[in-house]
């Protein structure tokens, strides 16, 4: 198999995960971490420890929602940066679903709350993008169809093979729509509002 091919098949490789237990970041400090995950993000704040390494670091883990944890180590004397200029190898953005229903709300309470958003169709799903008190990009996505969480990554390998067949550049509702008909899922397309393409902040 090409490094490159996509597929839902098991590679052959040293070991295989089984999901996504926790991801962590350098954060700044406690308050205003836990004051943008916690009370923006509506992230309980699950466990509070120091870090078992640097024990003079505190070790913040948050529920992103479905059990899977995102964690900040913080120190109460550092400062939120206001700019954060990914290279290599550092984390570009985070990206966490929400609730289609609940979208209009969703806008509406981080605009006043004075968080600035950007909204925009990305091809295959919907999503704001904002950012932390770091100026993190956050990315708030909305599937265009009700995708179930076992199947994801079959729905997203075929839209790909979809995808290629069309020549197109990117993903779209098309080939999802397409991926979900072939595998026999229902095909659940949420009303969502018209975005431009693209990105940029406000």
């Amino acid at each position: 198999m090409n490094n490159a091919d996509v597929s839902t098949d098991t590679p052959e490789s040293l070991l295989q995960t089984t999901g996504t237990d926790h991801v962590t970041l350098i954060g700044s400090n406690p308050e205003e971490t836990v004051g943008f995950y916690r009370d923006v993000l509506g992230m309980p704040l699950v466990l509070r420890q120091p870090n078992l390494d640097r024990p003079e670091v505190t070790h913040l883990f948050f529920d992103s929602g479905d059990g899977r944890l995102i964690t900040f180590f913080v120190d109460e004397e550092r400062e939120s940066a206001d700019d954060q200029r990914p290279g290599t190898g550092a984390v570009h953005h985070l990206a966490f679903r929400i609730d289609h229903d609940r979208l209009a709300e969703i806008k509406t309470n981080l605009d006043d709350a004075g968080h600035g958003f950007s909204e925009y169709d990305r091809g295959a799903f919907h999503a704001l993008y904002t950012e932390d008190h770091n100026g993190l990009t956050i990315e708030l996505v909305v599937d265009k169809y009700a995708i179930p969480d076992d199947r994801r990554a079959e729905v997203l390998a075929l839209a790909q093979q979809r995808r290629l067949a069309d020549g197109a550049e990117h993903a779209a509702g098309e080939h999802v729509e397409a991926a979900l008909d072939e595998l026999g899922v229902d095909v659940e397309r949420r009303d969502l509002p018209d975005a431009a393409t693209g990105r940029e902040f406000e």
